[in-house]
């Protein structure tokens, strides 16, 4: 019987081993169908625990010892077969749950790349997306390169893609600035009206004024010309604009 006794206590050991990885486990396990796998796996060992102990208790006879033996290493193979399957479920919903987490993490990461971003356009805050930015740059890039034909072009397809854009009425201005380098002095009146008429309280309305007189100086139309300043003067009398605009006037007397 010290033998049976011992035998048993060296079973329940083994099976208090078979027990502890799947508490490690535990905590791994966020989905109910592979939580309920790695249960019905537990059941397994502890049915076959309780078995073995059920055996132990009831054979006490020294004769069967070899033949307990024999089913306690069977015992023990299958425990360490469920064992390993609980180990490689565990390992599954682990690498799956950090997939899904770096899928969470892309997602995130391009989300942001179309949320709207703080920008400061003419001493004002604004926010505006990420599009809106990089066409406005490259059409700007094509203006500071002085191509200005492709420029005009990129500039009125900003306007036309982002009408709303804390940027529409600088490319509105550019556009006009655009035409005027091409010596399109019509265009480039046109497209500064549309500054003043469309974007109004912009920082850029008072210089697209101004910059309406100096085309109808160019086109040697000496009255629309005074006429623009002199609307500058009155719309916008604090803005630079406005002094440049005095000092002209007094030029054209």
């Amino acid at each position: 019987m010290i033998k049976l006794s011992q035998f048993r206590r060296a079973a329940i050991a083994l099976a208090l081993t078979a027990w502890l990885p799947l508490q490690a486990h535990a905590g791994l396990l966020d989905d109910d169908e592979a939580r309920k796998a790695i249960l019905d796996l537990r059941a397994k060992v502890a049915a076959l625990t309780q078995d073995l102990n059920a055996r132990m208790d009831t054979k006490a006879d020294k004769s069967i010892g070899v033949d307990m033996l024999n089913q306690h290493e069977q015992t023990m193979q299958e425990i360490s077969r469920l064992r390993g399957q609980i180990e490689v479920l565990a390992n599954e919903i682990a690498n799956a749950q950090k997939n899904q987490k770096d899928l969470y993490a892309d997602l995130d990461a391009r989300i942001k790349k179309l949320e709207p971003r703080q920008e400061t356009i003419d001493g004002q805050t604004a926010e505006v997306l990420p599009s809106e930015k990089k066409t406005y740059d490259a059409a700007m890039d094509l203006f500071k390169s002085g191509d200005y034909k492709t420029a005009a072009t990129a500039l009125q397809d900003f306007v036309r893609r982002f009408p709303d854009s804390a940027y529409a009425a600088n490319a509105q201005y550019w556009l006009g600035n655009a035409y005027y380098a091409q010596r399109d002095y019509k265009n480039a009146i046109a497209a500064q009206e549309a500054v003043v008429a469309n974007y109004g309280t912009s920082a850029k309305a008072p210089d697209a004024m101004l910059n309406i007189a100096s085309s109808y100086t160019e086109l040697k139309d000496k009255k629309n010309a005074k006429k623009a300043l002199q609307h500058l003067v009155s719309k916008y009398p604090d803005s630079a604009a406005a002094q440049a605009a005095k000092d002209r006037l007094a030029a054209l007397k």
